[in-house]
């Protein structure tokens, strides 16, 4: 199951941030159709948020045809996101990579900036070739 986290100070909307958390669950494997979402009550205990938020968020996958509400019986995942696996070897490199930056002394957002710019660069090259 998945466990939302929430940053306050990070500018983005308490309802995106679910949506965003929700996909990349689908996107790593870690949520597979058929699993069920939190209900808007578990997030709220463990997140502190209002559960019109949660709903709000529940509502906008909805709608992007990512989960089902079952009447009575909570959320459900409609479509996976899925394409790596979270066990993949390229994670496990990325998590090695990403360790290494955080010992030479990176913070999390130079590592998320050099990052986007790595990425930016490799998938520019490869739309023009």
């Amino acid at each position: 199951m998945v466990e939302y986290r929430i940053d306050r100070r990070s500018g983005v909307a308490t309802y995106v941030q679910i949506v965003q958390q929700t996909k990349q669950a689908l996107r790593l494997g870690l949520l597979e159709q058929g699993d069920k979402l939190p209900t808007a009550r578990e997030v709220v205990e463990a997140t502190a948020i209002n559960p019109n938020t949660v709903l709000k968020a529940y509502r906008e996958l909805e709608r992007e045809g990512l989960v089902e509400a079952r009447r009575g019986l909570g959320t459900f995942v409609r479509r996976s996101l899925s394409s790596t696996p979270a066990d993949s070897p390229l994670r496990a490199e990325l998590d090695a990579w990403a360790s290494r930056a955080r010992e030479a002394g990176l913070q999390r957002d130079d590592v998320a900036a050099l990052f986007t710019a790595v990425l930016d660069e490799q998938f520019t090259k490869g739309d023009q070739e």
